[in-house]
């Protein structure tokens, strides 16, 4: 009874810890209205990413399109949503791939030590060896262009992170005396994996999350702003942003590309900020 009223307390003193963020709460909000923009929104105004004006190309904002439209007449706004619903979608789900291949990979090189140990850490070493942006526009363009391919390439090449995160945690955590007493009473290592080691050693993974998260954004953008990553007629805000390499829609037609820019360094700063969030709020030395 006592263990549960402790864990507890330490959950309501991290909230409370994580409410008093006060750039972790902005960020939280802004992110909060993104997703809900990009669900509803196509939804309640009926938008359309696809149709072309064919009276408006390049057309600059109007009562009909709010953000104008691009060069061959499709609404700003209705792309800037939907292309809100690819980027966060890859950001968060190309993360989510990272930590389901580094979680497992870490705990098996931390725990078990020995050639699992080796295997494991000199792989990441090999892949942490190469330019990541080259090595993905390479298989960006080997694999093909298409959303679920920049999600899992992005995902794939973003392992290393989480594994080295969770092995440096496990090989302090492993040697601590709740482990050992475990061992003593015969319990096996999977359950020791899951119920001791994994719990205390998963803090640092959730804000390498948000980070990862964030950096996946940006280097989908990145991919699709060079023209390898989500392909037109699809939208993502990188592919907006391509708008911008011409130099007069770079001077004279703002509207084309500054809200997406915008909007992505927004995404991108809230994001950063509700890991710095949750990582004060995980520090026990931090006052509420």
């Amino acid at each position: 009874m006592e263990r549960k009223e402790n864990k507890s307390s330490y959950f309501q003193d991290v909230l409370k810890r994580f409410l008093a963020h006060r750039l972790a709460m902005f960020g939280a909000i802004i992110l909060t209205i993104e997703i809900l923009s990009v669900i509803f929104l196509p939804v309640i105004m009926k938008l359309d990413p696809y149709t072309m004006d064919y009276m408006n190309f390049g057309g600059a904002p109007s009562a009909q399109h709010i953000l104008g439209c691009d060069d061959v007449g499709r609404d700003l706004f209705a792309r800037l949503i939907f292309g809100g619903r690819v980027s966060l979608m890859v950001g968060i789900c190309s993360a989510l791939v990272s930590l389901i291949i580094g979680v497992p990979l870490g705990l098996i090189a931390g725990y078990f030590r020995g050639w699992a140990e080796t295997i494991i850490m000199r792989c990441a070493d090999v892949f942490m060896s190469f330019p990541s942006m080259i090595l993905i526009l390479v298989l960006a363009s080997v694999l093909g262009k298409s959303v679920m391919t920049v999600t899992m390439v992005i995902g794939l090449l973003g392992w290393t992170e989480f594994a080295r995160l969770i092995y440096a945690s496990v090989l302090s955590i492993r040697e601590k005396d709740y482990v050992e007493s475990a061992k003593a009473i015969g319990t096996k290592n999977g359950p020791i994996l899951l119920r001791y080691v994994l719990p205390n050693s998963f803090a640092p993974v959730i804000i390498s999350f948000t980070f990862r998260t964030a950096q996946a954004i940006i280097t989908e953008s990145s991919l699709s702003f060079l023209g390898l990553g989500v392909q037109p007629p699809e939208a993502s805000w990188g592919n907006i942003l391509y708008y911008a390499q011409s130099i007069s829609v770079l001077s004279s037609k703002l509207y084309m590309w500054v809200p997406a820019g915008v909007i992505l360094v927004l995404t991108v700063l809230s994001i950063n900020f509700i890991g710095d969030g949750i990582r004060d709020a995980l520090d026990t030395k931090m006052k509420i």
